[in-house]
């Protein structure tokens, strides 16, 4: 569906300020725990891993077939896993961090939200309108099936056998009528 394009660009310009936003966080410095820190940070390198590594593969797989049904499933299951990670770290940073990391990972959550929701809209649509189809072709194909069920054989004879290449008759030379066996002479005279 080519009204997914303008979700994928949606999605490269909040993976970029997702990323910047990511960067300029110092979660070490969050009044927290340790445990927590670390979590955190492990949150945070996850993200920024997801957003170079493996977003623009998926982005670009939709991109270049937009009717292409598991690449946008991929995408779609990516968006989840990535929202679940980043809504984590995000609430992190409200309850140790500054809120200015908040503020900017919430806004890009919530731009991320969007577009998983735009993109899960997308997929149903396509889901259903694929299913239309292959419910189509298959009737088609019962339909075939059965014609060729009813329809009366019929059988072709091929005679494939050889046939000799013109008439080859033998020629016969005629004999001489043969006499009662005895042969006369004639003398001059």
């Amino acid at each position: 569906m080519t009204h997914v394009l303008p979700e994928l660009d949606r999605l490269q310009a909040m993976s970029s300020a997702t990323n910047g936003a990511i960067s300029q966080m110092r979660i070490e410095k969050w009044k927290a725990d340790g445990n927590s820190k670390r979590q955190a940070e492990s949150n945070a390198e996850s993200i920024q891993r997801n957003l170079t590594s493996a977003l623009p593969g998926m982005i670009s797989d939709v991109r270049s077939s937009p009717q292409n049904l598991a690449a946008e499933f991929k995408l779609y299951r990516n968006l989840n896993a990535l929202y679940d990670v980043m809504s984590s770290l995000t609430e992190s940073a409200g309850a140790f961090g500054p809120k200015g990391d908040y503020e900017a990972l919430a806004q890009q959550l919530d731009s991320l939200d969007g577009i998983r929701r735009s993109l899960g809209d997308a997929l149903e649509q396509l889901s259903a309108s694929t299913q239309s189809q292959l419910d189509q072709l298959r009737a088609q194909v019962r339909t075939l099936q059965a014609q060729a069920q009813a329809a009366p054989v019929k059988k072709v004879i091929v005679d494939d056998t050889e046939k000799p290449t013109g008439t080859s008759k033998k020629k016969t030379k005629k004999a001489a009528p043969k006499t009662n066996g005895s042969t006369t002479t004639s003398s001059p005279q």
